[in-house]
């Protein structure tokens, strides 16, 4: 599953996927990247058979998306229920968030420079739901699962799928685990920041 705000750097991991069979499910801009590159991808509307609502602010919410990643590969009624319901195994997810910081600081600078208020709203709409949902659910379940949430990182996968060809080991996906934990606790901390008043903490 991949959806991605920031797509540099992310065309040669996707062909990698693509190369090696991997069925890619994908969001909005991120498909439509996707696919200007002529790979195949699944919209995730396939996969949840709803489409994204509420303006966007619901598109990977759903029990076919999280179920795939949440699913113990080896407990049998998990596999069972996934069968049942037919929920795919997501086993890498590439997923970062949307630009809250970035947006916060957009404003600032506006109110500085132009005067007037904060477009609230605007910053209130960069306050990702799906994505840190999607990595917490990921890095839970790294006995399985890849995740990556943060185009620095592109590299580092790229040469791990290459090097071992597709595979990963535990130590590996415990080790982007705890990157995207980090980056979600950052994220957060930025949110309330923002909220209490009070300065960024890089």
């Amino acid at each position: 599953f991949i959806s991605v705000f920031y797509k540099d750097g992310l065309e040669n991991i996707v062909q990698l996927l693509a190369d090696n069979g991997v069925t890619i499910y994908s969001t909005g801009g991120t498909q439509t990247f996707i696919e200007k590159l002529g790979l195949k991808v699944v919209p995730v509307e396939d996969l949840t058979t709803y489409p994204s609502i509420l303006g966007g602010r619901v598109k990977t919410l759903h029990p076919s998306v999280f179920g795939g990643i949440l699913g113990k590969r080896d407990d049998a009624q998990h596999l069972t229920e996934m069968t049942q319901f037919n929920i795919p195994e997501i086993d890498l997810v590439i997923v970062d968030l949307y630009p809250f910081e970035q947006t916060v600081t957009e404003q600032m600078l506006k109110v500085s420079s132009f005067g007037g208020g904060l477009e609230e709203a605007l910053i209130i709409e960069k306050i990702d739901i799906g994505g840190p949902s999607m990595i917490r659910a990921a890095a839970k379940n790294h006995a399985s699962v890849v995740v990556v949430a943060a185009k620095k990182d592109y590299s580092l996968l790229e040469n791990i799928l290459q090097q071992q060809k597709g595979e990963t080991s535990l130590e590996q996906r415990r080790m982007f685990a705890i990157k995207a934990f980090d980056v979600c606790t950052g994220y957060d901390m930025a949110i309330s920041n923002y909220f209490n008043q009070t300065a960024f903490i890089d």
